[in-house]
């Protein structure tokens, strides 16, 4: 049985908010998952977790907890998956990094189509070498440091039982564990995206499709795989309650380079493109962030109350 509570915990953040303004996130958590307004569910990082070490570790079940198949589906599903890209954020620092737009480059400065990593795994692993200007231990040492306070921003480019949707979903993380020097990091300019102003975009918009795959609800997603012809069959059935707590009130994203165009989807419906940085929100200069799940696991509060 679900064990099922409420909690809300106003934290403070280590950083002074863009303009002053007070930004909050609500996210819904159960058994330290993370659930989107989309298919895909984040195992990890926990909102507000210091980061560090040799690379970004993002882990994103994309069959919601295995309610819909992997790619490839039959060119009529009426649900799944086109592409997922991701991108770090902050509009204390200014900074817009791609992760991954689609498009692998040398030496994986930017990683390929997330969907076709791992092949056969329902949970793929975003391993991304943290970018020179990153190098260090601590807070930031100064204003002009680019370690602090990021948005990890996730955008999924999906269809819901016949309807097209591209969500925009931010986790706020904090660069300040250690980063040790090495040659073969990537340039942090290479890698950087101008950032688009809050009133430029409309996240509430994008993300109106909401929670839905949350457990305790009643979405059922429809999805065809394709069967070893390319024909479709089977269906699926994963629940949600559809309510939209989870989408971050975070500030903006940028208009950069590189949209890519492998989904790893076979011939699922009209090809989609990759996001870009202008698409979507992904910034992280907030004061607080609130969580204000009705799942909230032990686990993910203890996460929160050390930082």
């Amino acid at each position: 049985m679900l064990a099922v509570f409420s909690l809300v915990a106003l934290l403070p953040l280590l950083a002074a908010a863009a303009d002053g303004d007070d930004y909050a996130q609500n996210f819904t958590i159960n058994n330290g998952q993370i659930y989107t307004p989309g298919l895909a569910i984040l195992n990890a990082p926990q909102p507000g977790t210091p980061l560090g070490g040799e690379n970004l570790h993002v882990s994103l079940d994309v069959t919601t907890n295995g309610e819909t198949p992997l790619p490839p589906y039959a060119d009529d599903s009426p649900s799944g998956i086109f592409n997922i890209t991701m991108f770090l954020s902050s509009y204390v620092t200014g900074r817009n990094f791609t992760i991954s737009n689609g498009t692998a480059t040398e030496n994986n400065r930017t990683l390929g189509p997330i969907m076709l990593q791992e092949p056969g795994s329902t949970v793929k692993h975003v391993n991304w070498l943290f970018p020179r200007c990153l190098v260090g231990d601590g807070q930031p040492s100064g204003d002009d440091s680019d370690r602090g306070l990021y948005n990890i921003s996730i955008r999924q480019n999906f269809r819901l039982n016949g309807e097209d949707h591209y969500t925009i979903f931010d986790v706020p993380v904090r660069l300040t564990n250690r980063i040790e020097a090495r040659d073969d990091r990537p340039d942090c300019d290479a890698l950087n995206n101008p950032l688009l102003s809050p009133e430029e975009l409309d996240v509430n918009a994008a993300n109106a499709v909401g929670i839905f795959a949350a457990p305790g609800g009643s979405t059922e997603i429809e999805v065809k795989p394709a069967n070893e012809d390319g024909n479709g069959n089977g269906k699926g059935n994963g629940k949600g309650n559809g309510n939209g707590n989870g989408n971050g009130n975070g500030n903006g994203n940028g208009n950069g380079n590189g949209n890519g165009n492998g989904n790893g989807n076979g011939d699922f419906g009209e090809l989609k493109p990759d996001a870009r940085p202008g698409d979507g929100l992904g910034a992280a200069g907030a004061l607080s962030w609130r969580s204000g799940a009705s799942w909230l696991s032990v686990a993910a509060i203890g996460c929160a109350l050390a930082m």
